[in-house]
């Protein structure tokens, strides 16, 4: 059974980006991402995916529109302190090479003033929750790690502070297909247990429709379809989502049914 909802609600109203070469990387954004929910933008490399996920944390000031968490305009929010109540985990993890594994997973408690016993119990608590023995790997270094176990630190670094909404680019992108599928049923225990809201960008369709809740889909920087994971297979909204999809949406839907019935809590 999975924990209460500790996620926090997100509000996109109109979101834009323009660059200032006049490109537009994003157009007229709206998406209501509920509380405790895994919502996955997927799309073709510059579709503008992830460019919309970084509007979210102020890492790239929306040009037109707005965002709010919990009913709370970002842009009311200073933005380092916005981006230490929210965890971010990318595909070149960012791991201090310097730090240990604990060290590491401590750092935005530690800017946040945290006490030295609150961090140490929050370090080895992330560390069981990724399934890393903290006896064994809180003193490790970086290149002591396998991918796999670089990209779960990453994930326990980013949730440290206590997020409520947790934002992921492309963060198994670097690992093999099987080190992918295990760090994607991570990710979906984890989400269970937590219920932080978490917003994942990916490229590959086998991932979200394995991983989301719902699957809002982005081309041409603009949201084209946010719907559950069946119903972008089985009446994806353009033929855009049609194309993406595949003509193998029949397969696609068999081996993603599995994994989204058995999730906890489900």
């Amino acid at each position: 059974m999975a924990s209460a909802t500790n996620g926090a609600a997100i509000a996109l109203r109109g979101v834009g980006v323009t660059y200032p070469s006049g490109a537009i990387a994003v157009h007229d954004a709206n998406l209501t991402i509920a509380a405790g929910e895994l919502a996955v933008l997927l799309g073709p490399s510059g579709s503008g995916k992830s460019t919309l996920l970084r509007t979210i944390n102020r890492l790239i000031e929306p040009t037109s529109g707005s965002i709010e968490i919990d009913g709370v305009d970002a842009r009311t929010l200073e933005p380092v302190a916005l981006r230490r109540t929210i965890g971010y985990a990318i595909q070149a993890v960012g791991l201090f090479p310097h730090l240990t594994v604990g060290a590491n997973v401590a750092v935005v408690p530690t800017l946040l003033g945290w006490d030295r016993a609150r961090i140490a119990a929050r370090v080895d608590a992330l560390l069981a929750l990724i399934r890393l023995e903290p006896a064994l790997y809180r003193d490790r270094y970086p290149r002591e790690l396998s991918g796999g176990e670089q990209q779960r630190v990453g994930v326990a670094r980013a949730l440290a502070a206590e997020p409520r909404v947790l934002l992921m680019d492309e963060p198994f992108g670097a690992v093999d297909a099987i080190v992918r599928a295990s760090l994607q049923d991570e990710l979906r225990r984890i989400h269970a247990e937590l219920r932080t809201t978490v917003v994942f960008v990916t490229h590959d369709v086998d991932e979200a429709l394995r991983l989301a809740d719902r699957v809002v889909v982005v081309a041409d920087g603009t949201i084209v379809q946010a719907d559950t994971p069946d119903a972008v297979m089985t009446a994806p909204a353009s033929d855009t989502v049609r194309a993406l999809v595949g003509i193998d949406a029949t397969s696609r839907r068999f081996a993603a049914e599995r994994p989204l019935l058995e999730r906890p809590g489900r």
